[in-house]
């Protein structure tokens, strides 16, 4: 697939809606380690990506690769568990798809996660951190090409990536909560290998409070559909030349499974108010 195709993302929709009689309104892309909530759905029908036509393979450890659609919290959803990166291969149109898919089958609002590295100094593993706005530094966009109007505009407004209204329901959950929730700017980059103490310093410069592999492709695809866009990131590490100590996915995938509760909780009590 080199560009947006209508009949691509028609038949993968058309497999989906086969299988579950429950059209989403909220569509979670759940990131490293944090997929847990796909356990929570209630009329849950599990489809493997390898079961959809068009679908990538998730490759990563901690992603499940499965498509869960049911309801959650008493809204109709799809979970994503598991995504798909562009260093996994896949071009950026591909790890768009599922998010025109999830626009075909009727998702108005996408909430995004991932587990990202802390680049700004008050940021600790553990932490959350509500995106405010991105800075998409893979040098690819997933609307290169030949636009396909049923998907979007071709030169859509990224002036509110992600939703004022969202972030402040977010705010005012974790408040009620007693979690605490920061907030920043996210850096994607094309990986897969960690970042270099001097790399960080310049996404420092260029005003990055955490860094990641993910994201930025599929929020971008996401505001040209339209959709409304929640993001929160896992702060799962500091990034490379915070710490005197080499980078792992290990941990990562470890700090992700310490505050999965805390993050299940205020995603659970988000998603009534999405």
């Amino acid at each position: 697939m080199t560009h947006a195709n209508k009949s691509i993302v028609n038949e993968a929709a058309t497999f989906i809606a086969s299988k579950s009689s429950i059209r989403p309104e909220i569509g979670l892309i759940l990131g490293s380690g944090l997929d847990v909530m796909g356990d929570r759905m209630e009329n849950a029908v599990r489809m493997p990506y390898a079961s959809i036509p068009h679908f990538p393979q998730s490759t990563v450890a901690g992603h499940a690769g499965e498509w869960v659609q049911g309801v959650l919290e008493g809204r109709p959803a799809v979970i994503m568990r598991g995504r798909f990166h562009l260093y996994e291969g896949y071009t950026p149109q591909q790890v768009a798809l599922p998010i025109r898919v999830m626009k075909a089958l009727g998702v108005r609002t996408l909430v995004v996660t991932n587990a990202a590295g802390g680049i700004n100094a008050d940021l600790r593993p553990g932490d959350l951190m509500l995106i405010a706005d991105h800075l998409n530094l893979t040098g690819l966009n997933p609307l290169v090409g030949p636009n396909e109007y049923a998907f979007g505009p071709r030169f859509p407004d990224m002036s509110e990536p992600y939703s004022r209204r969202l972030r402040q329901q977010a705010r005012d959950t974790a408040a009620q909560l007693g979690i605490a929730l920061h907030e920043g700017v996210y850096a994607g980059l094309l990986g897969p290998s960690y970042e270099t103490p001097a790399e960080i310093r310049m996404l420092r410069t260029l005003g990055a409070d955490a860094v990641g592999m993910s994201t930025v492709t599929e929020v971008t695809a996401a505001r040209h559909a339209g959709l409304e866009v929640l993001g929160i990131s896992c702060i799962s590490n500091m990034a490379a030349g915070m710490l005197d100590k080499p980078l792992s996915h290990e941990e990562v995938l470890e700090t992700s499974e310490r505050v999965k509760e805390t993050f299940l909780s205020l995603l659970l009590a988000l998603v009534p108010k999405l």
